[in-house]
């Protein structure tokens, strides 16, 4: 069954009022930032002041929490504003794809999927699921979630590349170590629809019944959507709204941001501009190891810096991984 398709036009005239309204928005949440750092700044100043005068141990107490809450806004502040690209402050769209190694690697997937459901949590990000295979026992094969908020592509661009588990296996009755990998793809979510043309002829769609959750309209009608793109080879999928023209949307959306990663790829001569490189999920192609046992260590392996503490890393503790990645490769 292939749904009936609307003209290409209809998605290209979309304004893109809605993206300058983000812009805005976010230009002023910053300029509240600096605004309250100043002020700030200024009461430290006045207790500075006040301390030189008289001894008084409650006003040196706050002076140190003041001090320390400025020290880690101004911190932030640095790491922002290493986020210059282009799309750095929109959203993001992530696939993760298990690699080789069946329910190993696809339970891995799915520890790192809630890595970045733990991470988007603590940043005040939302998630929204917008295709998923699931494992054939347990875990994900494959799944593709949007995380919305401010700067989320800049952040979680650095994530992109392949993660590799090294664990005692739940899954090997003789309690052997195993070594799983996945792979994380990261593109911005593009909203403006940029002057790209998509030709009817050039769109292969099929729908198909929803595998997820979400109720009996989901999994017994044929709502969900999978576009492919002749002339690139692209392929997107949506199967999480209730309706073929919402799914449709969605993924046509998606679809906007692969072609626009493909222009800025083409333009610049950079591919890791915008895409990054997605090495072979094998041997020697990691970014980062995240290794249970025989000892805990999660390391990156482009910036060499490491922690101990690798449950915190898997309940979301990313961040330092991730300011780290930018500061060094700025």
């Amino acid at each position: 069954m292939k749904l009936q398709q609307e003209s290409p036009d209809f998605y290209n005239d979309i304004s893109n009022s809605k993206h300058v309204g983000q812009q805005i928005k976010s230009k002023e949440y910053k300029i509240e930032r600096v605004d309250k750092c100043e002020k700030e700044i200024n009461d430290c100043e006045t207790i500075i002041e006040i301390l030189e005068i008289e001894n008084d141990e409650e006003l040196e107490k706050q002076l140190t929490e003041k001090l320390s809450s400025l020290e880690t806004e101004l911190a932030d502040f640095k790491i922002e504003t290493l986020l210059k690209g282009k799309y750095d402050s929109n959203n993001a769209i992530i696939t993760l794809h298990a690699g080789a190694g069946g329910t190993e690697a696809q339970d891995w997937t799915q520890m790192l999927f809630r890595m970045y459901q733990m991470y988007s949590e603590k940043k005040g990000y939302k998630i929204k699921v917008l295709d998923e295979l699931s494992g054939d026992e347990a875990g994900i094969k494959s799944i593709t979630f949007a995380v919305v908020g401010e700067d989320a592509y800049g952040y979680l661009k650095c994530e992109k590349g392949v993660h590799r588990l090294v664990r005692i296996s739940p899954f090997d009755a003789n309690a052997r170590r195993h070594t799983s990998f996945a792979s994380v793809e990261v593109m911005p979510e593009i909203e403006e629809m940029p002057e790209i043309k998509i030709r009817d002829e050039d769109l292969k769609i099929d729908t198909y019944r929803s595998s997820g959750a979400g109720g009996q309209h989901v999994n017994k009608t044929e709502s969900a959507i999978r576009i492919t793109h002749i002339p690139t080879g692209f392929v997107v999928s949506c199967q999480t709204e209730r309706s073929q023209i919402q799914n449709r949307e969605t993924a046509m959306k998606m679809l906007y941001s692969k072609l626009v990663e493909k222009q800025e790829e083409d333009e610049m001569k950079k591919l890791n501009d915008i895409k990054g490189e997605i090495k072979k999920i094998e041997w020697g192609s990691q970014i980062r190891s995240y290794v249970f046992c025989p000892y805990t260590l999660v390391k990156d392996h482009r910036t060499g810096y490491e922690t101990s503490n690798i449950e915190a890393v898997m309940n979301g503790e990313i961040q330092p991984f991730i300011n780290d990645y930018l500061l060094k490769s700025n």
